[in-house]
């Protein structure tokens, strides 16, 4: 049975914020997660050394919100040293990032990615397909893919499921595409609202999420990423967390 996480966006930032990513990462635990995705975009700057510590136990994936690349085409060093940094601190063996403005970037740059993350042999880093045109649609990745492969710096794929829809691209060419790749999905649906899309559990989701799941591996970790609300909560994410094990056992 693959690893079900919570991705800690889920419950959303305005709870998030007032309760802090340590009180959601114990209910999701509760709940019956076997980790979390803890968000860096959602840390608190004042005491974070101390709330990275409270959120160790819990911890499989960390993300980072700055991107690989500016959009210069320059590797963002600084972004990629902090992501390790806190992906460590929390002993999350995964740090999930976006390549920004790579395709501005010059070949040596892949090099420097190659020898910093040959020195961080513990953190795998993972490649997500975000709401850019720059970092996720399926021409840009793949083109990213076959020159990190042809530099030697095979890199794995977070799978979003909902974000491609952003960019008006096909969700299920793009896992039949990518699917050898992926080493972790964001679960997550979609609705259409007159000016843009919005995420949604997939049940209520408008895109074809059980062909997308179908054309992913089933054995890697799934992360909810969609909204998580209710007056019950804990009783919301035991469901949602029961639905997608049901899901990929039916798939396995």
């Amino acid at each position: 049975m693959p690893p079900v996480l919570i991705s800690l966006t889920a419950y959303g930032a305005a709870e998030v914020g007032r309760h802090g990513q340590p009180w959601f990462a114990r209910l999701a635990s509760e709940a019956g997660a076997d980790a979390v995705e803890v968000r860096g975009e959602l840390l608190r700057e004042d005491g974070l050394h101390d709330e990275l510590a409270l959120l160790a136990p819990f911890a499989a994936v960390y993300s980072e919100p700055l991107l690989l690349w500016t959009p210069e085409g320059e590797l963002d060093t600084g972004a990629l040293e902090r992501g390790i940094t806190r992906a460590t601190a929390l002993g999350a063996p995964r740090l999930k990032m976006s390549i920004g403005g790579w395709a501005n970037a010059s070949a040596d740059s892949l090099g420097e990615l190659k020898a910093i993350l040959a020195e961080h042999k513990a953190i795998e880093l993972l490649i997500e397909n975000d709401q850019t045109e720059a970092g996720g649609t399926l021409g840009a990745l793949q083109a990213f893919f076959a020159a990190a492969d042809a530099a030697g710096l095979p890199l794995g794929m977070t799978f979003d499921m909902g974000n491609w829809h952003f960019l008006g691209e096909c969700p299920v060419r793009a896992a039949e595409a990518l699917s050898k790749r992926v080493r972790y999905v964001h679960c997550k649906g979609v609705q259409r609202l007159p000016a843009k899309w919005v995420a949604v559990p997939m049940v209520q989701s408008v895109a074809p999420w059980r062909a997308v799941l179908r054309a992913l591996p089933a054995t890697v970790p799934h992360a909810i990423e969609f909204p998580l609300m209710g007056d019950d909560l804990l009783a919301v994410t035991r469901e949602e967390i029961a639905h997608i094990r049901r899901l990929r056992a039916a798939a396995s």
